[in-house]
């Protein structure tokens, strides 16, 4: 039997006296997530047996929320294929993504995704939830992703990315030599015209920032460090394009591939504070071989 997702508090002095619908909603349980609760199979407890939202909690009550069980889209099916985990907990999963593995299913790659190994994953561990990823990458680009477990830490994460609470780092190998040890790429990023996937850097697109640092020069390329301002689709490969100096292998924004058949572009860590702990989360995955050979190569 798949197990759910629930939440638990215990009321303190403080929350006394509140209605259980305004202590969710300081929890930022949505009232979209309450009528989903009471429609469709979830329930909400006070020491036990079943209260609606307008019950008056006291001191000591245990307060829980039980969310209606989740269920794979559907067209996302669950295969068996194995996860580099980073970190796992009851809310969310960090995992290193291999590059050539899609985040989602498409219509060119319908299997082998990330979603896929995640629904796959969740039916051996026995948890009923759909694939929430809330950090994207490109097909091609290897590194950390995080995953909420359930749709309301889907919410919360987020809502943390939206606020720039949600850091990634990147590691990149560019052609050429950057003229500058650090700096910053400001352009607008929008989709080229005849182009469903291409982006380009236009007066017209979304407002886009990525600072960059230089961790070493090589004789064709550079080792470059990557923070990201916003989080437009391709902004680094864009970016980088842009002034010249195109990712190795990113053939679709000019990078050449005679040393490495895809974008030379890894996540290498992600900080956030944890949703429900408060912990300051650090998590890094290492360099992929082929990138790693590249600059041990020189």
């Amino acid at each position: 039997m798949l197990s759910g997702f629930q939440l638990q508090w215990t009321v303190n002095k403080q929350q006394s006296g509140r209605v259980i619908r305004e202590f969710l909603k300081e929890e930022e349980i949505s009232r979209i997530a309450l009528t989903d609760i009471k429609f469709n199979g979830g329930k909400i407890l006070v020491n036990d047996t079943e209260v609606n939202v307008r019950y008056l909690l006291s001191e000591g009550d245990v307060l829980t929320v039980i969310f209606p069980r989740e269920l794979p889209s559907e067209g996302v099916s669950g295969e068996k294929i194995p996860l580099d985990i980073l970190f796992e907990d009851q809310y969310l999963l960090i995992v290193n993504k291999p590059a050539g593995m899609s985040t989602i299913p498409s219509r060119e790659h319908p299997r082998g995704s990330l979603a896929n190994a995640l629904i796959g994953y969740y039916e051996e561990i026995g948890i009923s939830a759909t694939a929430h990823i809330v950090t994207r990458l490109d097909r091609d680009t290897s590194g950390v992703v995080l995953i909420a477990k359930h749709r309301h830490v889907h919410h919360l994460l987020s809502k943390q990315q939206k606020n720039g609470h949600v850091k990634r780092t990147y590691e990149a190998l560019a052609e050429g030599n950057l003229k500058f040890d650090k700096g910053s790429i400001e352009e607008p990023i929008g989709r080229k015209l005849e182009s469903i996937i291409e982006r380009e850097v236009r007066s017209d697109g979304q407002y886009a920032c990525t600072y960059y640092k230089v961790l070493k020069r090589y004789k064709e390329f550079s080792h470059v460090e990557l923070k990201l301002k916003t989080g437009r689709t391709h902004q680094i490969r864009v970016h980088m394009s842009f002034i010249g100096h195109p990712l190795l292998g990113d053939d679709l924004y000019g990078g050449s591939q005679s040393l490495i058949n895809r974008q030379a572009l890894h996540c290498k860590n992600i900080q956030f504070p944890h949703p429900f702990t408060g912990k300051n989360m650090i998590l890094s995955a290492n360099l992929p071989l082929d990138i790693y050979e590249l600059i041990k190569e020189g």
